[in-house]
């Protein structure tokens, strides 16, 4: 027999019960941001069911920096074995690829093989209560009665809630004026400061100020309404179609990790997110637990790639 005849027959032989036997050993689980970040959390609520579920340790290592993709790009590389696996989120997979271009260490859709969605968190649009509009419709009017007076921030050039701003402006057809800061506390803080005077933002960092009035919560910027904010209206429901937008949290493992193994850990994460103390966890981080496997999840990388490098792209956003 051929070599490579004997070969492709030793692999059909061995393959599927070396994909049987998964896990043998420890799995390190990467979070591409800081400890005490959303990503670290979701990371550390899920390892230790899926350590149980799985038998073996389940590490979370935090490897942050570059916006994330020191992190994903960690997983991209890794042996293709199901033992090094990742959390990859809005940003670096979709986001830093439309503004960083081939400047970017790994490419998503060639290196990175989806899991699974873990969850999503939409943001909520913030006026400072100086503004006077108390809905989508009326802070549009209102920007496009005063255009360049009002101000938004956001955590940076080129972050999610930059980009929701844009969006925003885009769709709206207004001119406001974008504010970058080093990170979303210190947008937060000229908020509350009324230095300026809207922000995207998470919805658990600023649910206090909303209750207790000092900032105004005009809409929801996903598909469905938040329980956190009653009687708060979805940027679609406020006559805004088209400016959700969501963050969103998925397992990733590397491009060419044996599909058995893809399907393994996609059925652990389910079974993981369907127990309550996951599900609180999540809450209390702001976030939506998802049931969407790794097709479902191709798809939802296609789509935000594709919006992102367009809202980019018309938007003229460019990074040193």
């Amino acid at each position: 027999m051929k070599p490579i005849a004997l070969a492709c027959l030793l692999a059909c032989a061995f393959g599927p019960a070396h994909a049987e036997d998964y896990p043998s050993r420890p799995i390190r689980l990467i979070a591409p941001f800081a400890a005490g970040s959303t990503v670290d959390i979701l990371a550390r609520a899920l390892a230790v069911p899926l350590s149980k579920q799985l038998g073996q340790p389940v590490v979370v290592e935090n490897k942050g920096g570059a916006g994330g993709n020191i992190g994903v790009d960690m997983v991209a590389k890794a042996p293709k074995d199901g033992y090094t696996i990742g959390i990859g989120t809005t940003g670096p997979m979709t986001v830093n690829p439309a503004l960083y271009g081939a400047r970017m260490p790994f490419d998503t859709k060639r290196d990175l093989a989806p899991v699974g969605v873990i969850a999503s968190s939409p943001n909520v649009l913030l006026v400072h209560p100086s503004v006077p509009a108390r809905s989508l419709q009326e802070l549009v009017e209102y920007a496009r009665a005063h255009p360049g007076k009002l101000n938004f921030a956001s955590s940076g050039i080129g972050s999610t809630n930059h980009l929701a701003g844009e969006l925003f402006k885009s769709l709206a057809n207004i001119q406001v004026v974008h504010v970058p800061y080093k990170g979303n506390q210190d947008a937060l803080t000229d908020l509350l400061a009324q230095r300026v005077q809207i922000l995207f933002s998470g919805v658990p960092p600023v649910l206090s100020f909303i209750k207790s009035g000092q900032l105004r919560a005009l809409a929801i910027a996903g598909p469905q309404p938040s329980a956190a904010l009653p009687g708060v209206p979805t940027v679609a429901q406020a006559g805004l179609a088209g400016a959700e937008v969501v963050a969103w949290y998925g397992l990733i493992a590397p491009a060419g990790t044996p599909r058995p193994v893809i399907d393994r850990l996609n059925g652990e994460l389910r079974k993981a997110l369907a127990q309550p103390e996951v599900q609180a966890q999540l809450a209390a981080a702001g976030a939506d637990p998802s049931d969407d496997g790794p097709e479902a999840f191709a798809r939802l990388i296609d789509v935000e790639l594709d919006r992102w490098q367009r809202v980019i792209a018309n938007a003229h956003i460019k990074v040193e």
